[in-house]
């Protein structure tokens, strides 16, 4: 999945927002630099605009700041999509309690709107395929390049226990069902679930904050 700004890769787990590529190490005025300069194309060619993209990473690296500070575990096994201020939580645990943190620390980030709680809490050690779920994120990301009818930039994709979550923008109904179409037939992908909004709907406003 794409990564945000600045945000230190040394460790699997981290927040993102949509379409902006992985270039920056760490949590430096150098890192921001170099790391802005490489994603303005990418932000300048997706709907919501460059301004949108730089008020996401914001909120992402406020979420790992958060995670970090409480829980170093949370940032390795959790990973972020943000777009226009929703959050979308993704990941394996081992432990509700994990997973109910996750969600509360998120909603302390400045500039969140909406949390999406995905995490899945199993047991990493049985059941958790990350290579599988990598190669089905690169595959279906590679389809959405070439498909004709779809700006593959506006969608975010993460897939855990071969579980296909998908988020960000569609021109219309019959990209998303491109989209989603895609995604279903695509081999080892047992589910798709979809936190695409339309371009025509409503931005999201403020929800109300409630329990995990």
């Amino acid at each position: 999945m794409w990564r945000p700004l600045a945000l230190v890769l040394l460790l699997p787990g981290c927040a993102a927002a949509v379409g902006v590529p992985v270039v920056a190490s760490a949590l430096s005025p150098t890192g921001v630099a170099i790391t802005a300069g490489a994603a303005t194309g990418n932000a300048a060619m997706q709907d919501r605009g460059l301004g949108g993209v730089i008020d996401d990473n914001a909120v992402a690296l406020g979420i790992n700041h958060a995670w970090l500070q409480a829980d170093p575990a949370i940032f390795r096994l959790i990973d972020t999509s943000v777009h226009e201020g929703r959050v979308l939580l993704t990941g394996s645990v081992r432990y509700p309690e994990t997973r109910i943190e996750a969600v509360r620390l998120a909603w302390t980030a400045p500039g969140v709107l909406q949390v999406i709680n995905e995490i899945q809490v199993t047991d990493r050690r049985g059941t958790f395929d990350g290579a599988g779920d990598a190669w089905i994120t690169a595959r279906l990301r590679a389809k959405l390049v070439f498909a004709g009818g779809v700006n593959a930039i506006n969608y975010a994709i993460d897939t855990v226990n071969r579980t296909v979550y998908l988020m960000g923008v569609a021109r219309d109904q019959k990209e998303l069902d491109t989209v989603l179409g895609l995604a279903r037939e695509l081999a080892g992908v047992r589910d798709v679930i979809s936190h695409v909004r339309l371009r025509s709907e409503t931005p999201p406003a403020l929800v109300a904050r409630h329990d995990p």
